[in-house]
């Protein structure tokens, strides 16, 4: 049996409300949130997160240690450095077969259209990819988000304004679309 490849999968997590939501959530929704958050799924060198504009891919911002200090270099989302990396595991998926399967989600579940900030967004999004490459669920305090805001009167209140609202940080749609 020929030994096979295996590739680190990291989720990048984004707080979108750069802290504001850790200090207005419980006045606002009666309840704790410690973010509003984007996530995206890091693999063979490559971002991958869902947007408005479909499913983009970008270089991942890449760190560097030393003595605590940390620097970034690459990286092409104005979302800056992630707040926090997750470590998925690992995955045997080939790029050219994530690429295949990438495509076909843009096609479908996941083309320019299905975007919804609440139902179908970067978090589902990345919450499906992981599983496809490790098996493995992203954090349910992420998936959990929208259900924690929309159970209370204040985001029922706010979601046709939110339901109109559509997260594009940029980078580069995988089907070439826009």
């Amino acid at each position: 049996m020929e030994p096979t490849d295996s590739y680190p999968v990291k989720l990048y997590i984004y707080d979108l409300s750069k802290g504001m939501a850790r200090q207005l959530s419980p006045l606002m929704l009666g309840k704790q949130l410690d973010g509003i958050w984007h996530t995206a799924v890091v693999v063979h060198g490559k971002e991958y997160y869902f947007v408005g504009e479909g499913i983009n891919h970008c270089p991942p911002v890449r760190f560097s240690s030393i003595l605590l200090y940390i620097h970034s270099t690459e990286g092409c989302t104005p979302l800056g450095e992630p707040d926090s990396v997750v470590d998925l595991g690992f995955t045997e998926v080939p790029e050219e077969i994530l690429m295949e399967h990438l495509i076909s989600l843009a096609e479908s579940t996941y083309s320019v259209d299905k975007y919804n900030l609440f139902d179908h967004n970067c978090n589902t999004f990345s919450n499906e990819v992981a599983q496809f490459l490790t098996g493995r669920n992203i954090p349910s305090y992420i998936t959990d988000l929208p259900s924690e805001v929309l159970s209370t009167p204040f985001g029922q209140a706010l979601r046709p304004l939110l339901d109109s609202i559509v997260i594009n940080p940029g980078g580069n749609n995988i089907t070439g679309q826009r």
